[in-house]
């Protein structure tokens, strides 16, 4: 499977280059080493790839299980380094396999809001983030995509939309105060959102705009 991860590493550069206008933007916010949590806003299934590609380290996805009951599919995420998650629910699989990848010094991919935007803006999180973020102390790195909702069936590629990628700062979540866990966690969940709000254009905000000034 390694060959083929970097087989589609640059299948997916090639086809940004030919397709895209694509920016990037604060790369050098990402660390080199030592464990990492990075949470995306999410447009489309050209998120996960155009992570991967953009920044400078080997990474892990979490995603939905649906997406793991093709064939083909199956086979393409999990070359990613991706793991699937049930939604709606607590996946403890999916969180204890998320704590072994961070405690093994990798970086974890997440998206917080579980599920692609339909308008665009952003959507209000869900706790699983937050969890994993609580309970490994990782350093996280807010990412923020444009663009890529316009990434839909085939015609895309004859249009050369503008996509941009841009990393915000790192950042630890604050100590509890004496705060209940699961309080802790729905403010935790909604302060990671907002930090990927700050770096994403005010139409992109969605749920989050009211508490960005």
């Amino acid at each position: 499977m390694r060959w083929f991860y970097h087989i589609a590493r640059i299948a997916v550069r090639i086809t940004l280059f030919l397709f895209t206008s694509c920016q990037l933007k604060g790369i050098k916010n990402i660390p080199k080493r030592d464990p990492l949590l990075i949470i995306v806003n999410h447009l489309s299934v050209a998120d996960p790839p155009l992570v991967s590609v953009s920044i400078n380290r080997e990474t892990v996805f979490m995603a939905k299980e649906e997406l793991f009951r093709t064939g083909f599919t199956n086979y393409f995420i999990r070359s990613f380094g991706a793991f699937p998650v049930r939604r709606n629910r607590l996946d403890r699989t999916a969180l204890n396999e998320a704590q072994r990848v961070l405690s093994d010094g990798k970086v974890l991919v997440m998206f917080p809001e579980a599920t692609r935007s339909k308008n665009g803006g952003l959507q209000k999180a869900f706790p699983g983030a937050a969890m994993i973020a609580l309970r490994s102390g990782a350093l996280i790195v807010p990412i923020a995509i444009t663009g890529t909702d316009k990434i839909r069936g085939f015609s895309w590629i004859f249009h050369r939309y503008r996509i941009k990628l841009t990393v915000g700062q790192p950042f630890h979540l604050p100590s509890g105060n004496g705060k209940s866990t699961k309080q802790r966690t729905i403010e935790c969940a909604d302060l990671m959102m907002e930090h990927i709000a700050e770096i994403l254009p005010e139409s992109y905000r969605g749920e989050y705009g009211k508490t960005i000034g």
